[in-house]
């Protein structure tokens, strides 16, 4: 697909600056990128690329004062970096909205329904009484169990599990690998040290506009449901357990870990490597430092760090101290001499 530069700027409202008729075919890095190329500047890292770079247009924040000629069109926006984004959010649902149909081999039950301009790719399996909405996209190899509902706008990336009993929202994407719905943890323990199995028999609700990264896992709830609620961010290869609760448009980062009952408020930030235990509350707001252990309830807008978890603000300056402890030591030593010298 080619564009020229006058449509672009037309899509990220901007300003053309040079050639408004020349054209793109795809996207490269500033620094990499090719004659035929869209490419953008936001980082002031990479300024001097915008001299040097052969795209052929580029999108530049409007207010960016140029110190040399560039080759390339420029497109002035606002922000560049939210404008890009846009135009590939735009170029992928283009490509997607390619996809239509349904591939061979593939299982679909008698029961199973789904609307108009889906994609159903070829190995996937879709259980009894499956509900698919309009423009959904299922790549291959995804798996969907009974009585699932998948709203509308979806994409269901390769070797995705959606077991049974499972609601999700719209505009929902989750990408390869992950697993949606499997058993909750959960033994009793018995007086002969044994562990019997307690049935989990809630799902997993997944509100609109949520975005869920490959391999993460999403346990379902013992009785009840585990919530991702609207506009929330999850990043690859996190583990959310049992009964969980992720608020509105919450951010977690890869490798967190989030044990059973335990609610997250709205626009909270977790690390990467974070770990929180169960049963607790996390306020709205709060963020969670990557590598942080997290024993105790966290207060809104708070900021946490370090394992177990305690407030950011002190933490710096427990790590400023523990910098002049050296010194502080030798100081010590000193003092101590000049004592022992006047006992003397």
């Amino acid at each position: 697909m080619t564009f020229p530069a006058s449509q672009i700027a037309l899509l990220v409202n901007g300003k053309i600056e040079g050639n408004a008729e020349a054209t793109v075919n795809s996207f490269g890095k500033i620094e990499e990128a090719k004659e035929g190329q869209l490419s953008f500047l936001a980082n002031p890292k990479y300024e001097e690329y915008l001299y040097t770079t052969r795209a052929s247009a580029i999108i530049i924040n409007e207010d960016y004062e140029l110190k040399h000629p560039v080759n390339a069109t420029l497109i002035r926006v606002k922000d560049a970096y939210s404008a890009f984004a846009t135009l590939l959010t735009k170029y992928q649902e283009l490509k997607q909205q390619q996809l239509k149909g349904i591939q061979d081999p593939s299982f679909i039950a008698a029961t199973a329904g789904y609307g108009e301009n889906v994609f159903i790719g070829a190995f996937a399996y879709l259980s009894e009484n499956v509900k698919i909405g309009n423009n959904t996209k299922i790549f291959p190899g995804v798996f969907i169990g009974e009585n699932v509902d998948v709203g509308e706008n979806c994409t269901l990336h390769a070797g995705v599990k959606i077991m049974h009993s499972c609601k999700l929202g719209n505009n929902i994407v989750i990408h390869a690998g992950t697993v949606i719905g499997s058993d909750g943890f959960g033994f009793a323990p018995q007086p002969d040290g044994s562990f019997v199995k307690v049935p989990q028999i809630g799902n997993v609700v997944i509100e609109d506009n949520v975005e869920i990264g490959a391999n993460t896992t999403i346990d379902r709830a013992t009785i009840g449901s585990t919530i991702i609620k609207k506009g929330a961010k999850l990043d690859n290869l996190i583990q959310i357990a049992h009964n969980v609760e992720i608020g509105y448009s919450s951010v977690v980062a890869a490798q967190a870990g989030i044990s059973g009952s335990t609610k997250i408020g709205n626009g909270v930030m977790i690390g990467g490597q974070a770990g929180i235990v169960g049963h607790l509350h996390i306020g709205d707001g709060a963020k969670i430092n990557a590598q942080s252990g997290v024993s105790k309830n966290i207060e809104p807008g708070k900021a946490v760090t370090g394992s177990p978890a305690y407030d950011y603000t002190a933490s710096l300056k427990s790590q400023a101290l523990s910098r002049k402890l050296p010194e502080l030591e030798k100081r010590l030593k000193e003092i101590e001499q000049a004592i022992n010298e006047l006992k003397g």
